[in-house]
């Protein structure tokens, strides 16, 4: 056990540095004698550790550090965010994909939620993004039963007290009427406990369906439900800021980094000459509008890389599913939609 304290950390944010847990838990697991320390079983997390100590948790080394590491995950409606569930229903960490390592999230989502949820293998990590002084909006899309006007949502961006609880200023925003329902945008930086649906239920209505669409940069965009996406370590690290980064000792070099980054296909490549000039033949002919249709179509994988460079908080418009060739423009078209000038008249009644 180390005895000069500044070259060592405390024994609970080692731990939460390896990804075993957060820093709170690791409290914990010490408090209940699941760690010891050069043989050592700890009953306080008042200990500083060094690279030379020995720190066994449940009796097993602890893991070596990682890089410091982040995924979007598509939680779906019916799963518990936590590991394991006093009820015995289903949690998000049993049904993450068998590849992924183990990771903790950051925040919750109730299980009626569903949408994005940020998931790390990095404690110390979690800990930061989860508090409102990080500052990062959280945005959702809500579906509600009743009746509201933008004036009253308006209100709401002073902030509200409810039950002696006073929750911070909200940016809400009436999408549209469907039935009996209503669409809401909301985007605020706090995290408590069922924050959305008591302040809506404060003024009257009553929420059936609550989707978190974008936590700070990050956006859920396309991404599947039940699928998750790594964020490139680049990116993580220029929305973390050096300052940030060198606070809570994060790393973002290990196995697979260098790999992880170039991994994706680079954005609008050209082509080199002649790369498209092998087969001439094809729906637009020899030459010309040949070219768009023998180009490699970007798999999914690269356009949801693509989104996530963009990095915006707001929903991204859909592009349209039909390829665009060289339109014909409107004027030169007479009344029916035939071409002028073609070889046959425009038939008349």
């Amino acid at each position: 056990m180390t005895s000069d304290q500044e070259k060592g950390d405390r024994i609970a944010k080692v731990m939460a540095r390896a990804g075993l847990c957060s820093r709170r838990d690791a409290e914990r697991w010490i408090t209940e004698g699941r760690v010891s320390v050069n043989g050592t079983k700890l009953t306080s997390p008042a200990l500083v550790v060094g690279p030379q100590d020995q720190i066994l948790v449940d009796d097993k080394p602890l893991p070596m550090k990682d890089r410091t590491r982040l995924w979007l995950y598509h939680k779906p409606k019916g799963l518990v965010s936590s590991n394991k569930d006093s009820e015995g229903r289903p949690t998000v960490f049993a049904n993450l994909p068998k590849e992924m390592p183990r990771v903790i999230s950051i925040g919750r989502l109730d299980i009626n939620t569903e949408g994005l949820l940020l998931l790390t293998n990095d404690g110390a990590l979690a800990r930061h993004l989860e508090l409102p002084s990080t500052g990062w909006l959280r945005r959702y899309r809500v579906r509600a039963f009743g009746r509201i006007t933008q004036a009253e949502l308006d209100k709401l961006a002073d902030g509200i007290a409810i039950e002696g609880i006073l929750y911070g200023g909200i940016e809400a925003q009436l999408e549209r009427e469907q039935g009996s329902n209503i669409w809401l945008t909301l985007g605020l930086r706090e995290g408590k406990n069922r924050e959305v649906k008591k302040i809506l239920e404060h003024l009257g209505l009553v929420v059936n369906r609550l989707i978190r669409i974008s936590y700070g940069p990050f956006q859920l965009g396309e991404l599947e439900t039940g699928l998750t996406r790594e964020i490139r370590s680049r990116l993580l690290r220029d929305q973390l800021g050096d300052a940030v980064v060198g606070e809570l000792g994060l790393s973002f070099h290990g196995p697979d980094n260098v790999e992880e980054v170039v991994s994706v296909a680079p954005k609008r490549a050209k082509p080199s000459p002649g790369k498209f000039e092998r087969k001439p033949g094809g729906p637009g002919g020899p030459g010309g509008n040949a070219r768009p249709e023998q180009k490699r179509k970007p798999s999914r994988r690269d356009r949801e890389a693509d989104a996530l460079e963009r990095l915006t908080t707001t929903k991204p418009p859909k592009t349209g599913g039909k390829k665009t060739g060289p339109a014909k423009p409107s004027q030169n078209r007479r009344p029916g939609g035939k071409p002028a000038g073609g070889p046959r008249e425009d038939r008349r009644r």
